[in-house]
């Protein structure tokens, strides 16, 4: 693998833990470096860490926020 690449996965943990997980990338990358766009966004998806995936995380915890708020108004009435 060419060390420009490596260089760029080393400097990320989640990279490099992304890649011990799913070591189909090391192949492709080795084979194809400019697949390296590709390999960060599937990290990135793996890891729930887009941005629709983090807007539905703040959205659950939100509601799960009005449902205890509610429990709660409900209780002391």
């Amino acid at each position: 693998m060419r060390t420009e690449v490596m260089d760029y996965i080393r400097a990320k943990k989640m990279l490099q833990s992304f890649i011990r997980e799913q070591p189909r990338w090391y192949r492709t990358l080795a084979r194809e470096p400019q697949k390296l766009a590709d390999f960060e966004r599937a990290a990135r998806h793996y890891y729930e860490q887009t941005i629709p995936q983090k807007v539905e995380k703040i959205a659950n915890s939100l509601e799960m926020a009005s449902l205890m708020w509610n429990m709660f108004r409900a209780m002391r009435d």
